[in-house]
């Protein structure tokens, strides 16, 4: 079975105006890159995803987070916060985002693909339970997580590794009390938003279901790769899921002007393959892997490529 590739036009049209990083050009230059590696893109089994319902974006929001996302497009507001700029069409492309994770899951599980790719924006992870911020609306792999395990009674556990350059605190956040996602971030630190400390292990029933490894800025990369292998056999151990989820931020690049560490494409193509081997022992090989950072044009699009490439390989 091929890697399915979600995406859909309306990703370049949620604008965020001149000089903002999550620019529609990050979307248009991972199509690009995909497209020019025929043999890649002839493999692939492309996707157009349907518009996530209120009810599953519900299942990990508040429906006054919905609610006031919704109203801001209705009263014509510019930005949800200090960096979450909106315009016309991203309130749609938002739904479509989440609804791309959604149909990942939904290829994977009804064995329609070995494994997904979301091309998707806006990104997702910053997003909480009750706040858009970061650039984020709603939480896509968070929403996935819930669909999965809402819709297949195969689907108990989900672990999400998140390996974008920013901590993931909403996606974070959204899981920090529930044993049955394991939430994984690798992150520079300190750095936005702030959180992300070796301390914060979940709380309640989720206590030890969440592990940050904070990187300091520069770390190298092979200092880095270390410790990512180092934390999924730590999961492993107690951890055994059904479903494995990437927020796939790549931001974390040598030469991302949104962060301070060394990965490489090489160090991207390696993380995949841990986590594809994580996933071929637990279950079965099922990952859905959603774009969250990663704001170099000039390298966004090779790097999504690689990943995708491992993905299909």
């Amino acid at each position: 079975m091929a890697t399915a590739l979600i995406h859909h036009p309306i990703y370049a049209k949620h604008d965020t105006g001149p000089g903002h990083p999550e620019t529609p050009e990050r979307y248009e230059v991972v199509m690009k890159a995909l497209r020019a590696d025929a043999k890649l893109w002839s493999s692939l089994a492309e996707i157009s995803p349907e518009k996530a319902a209120k009810g599953l974006i519900q299942a990990a929001h508040s429906p006054q987070h919905f609610k006031r996302v919704e109203s801001a497009f209705e009263q014509g507001q510019d930005r949800l916060d200090a960096d979450t700029v909106i315009s016309m069409h991203s309130f749609d492309a938002s739904l479509f985002a989440a609804g791309a994770v959604i149909a990942g899951v939904d290829a994977v599980m009804q064995t329609n693909a070995r494994n997904a790719f979301a091309a998707v924006r806006p990104p997702g992870h910053h997003a909480t339970s009750e706040n858009a911020m970061g650039f984020c609306m709603f939480s896509n792999v968070a929403v996935g997580a819930r669909h999965a395990q809402n819709k297949y009674k195969e689907i108990e556990r989900v672990a999400i590794i998140d390996w974008d350059v920013h901590h993931g605190n909403g996606t974070q956040g959204i899981f920090y009390d529930d044993p049955s996602v394991h939430f994984f971030s690798m992150h520079q630190y300190p750095w936005y938003p702030g959180t992300g400390s070796r301390g914060e292990t979940g709380h309640g029933r989720g206590l030890g279901s969440t592990l940050n490894v904070p990187v300091k800025a520069n770390t190298k990369a092979n200092e880095q790769k270390r410790m990512f292998e180092g934390a999924i056999e730590d999961i492993a151990k107690n951890f055994t899921p059904d479903l494995i989820m990437i927020s796939a931020g790549f931001d974390a690049h040598r030469f991302d002007p949104l962060g301070q560490l060394d990965l490489e494409d090489a160090d991207f193509v390696s993380m995949t393959k841990s986590a594809m081997q994580w996933a071929d022992d637990a279950c079965e090989g099922r990952i859905v892997s959603a774009l969250e950072g990663g704001y170099n044009l000039s390298t966004l699009g090779g790097t999504v490529k690689n990943h995708v490439a491992e993905l299909n390989r």
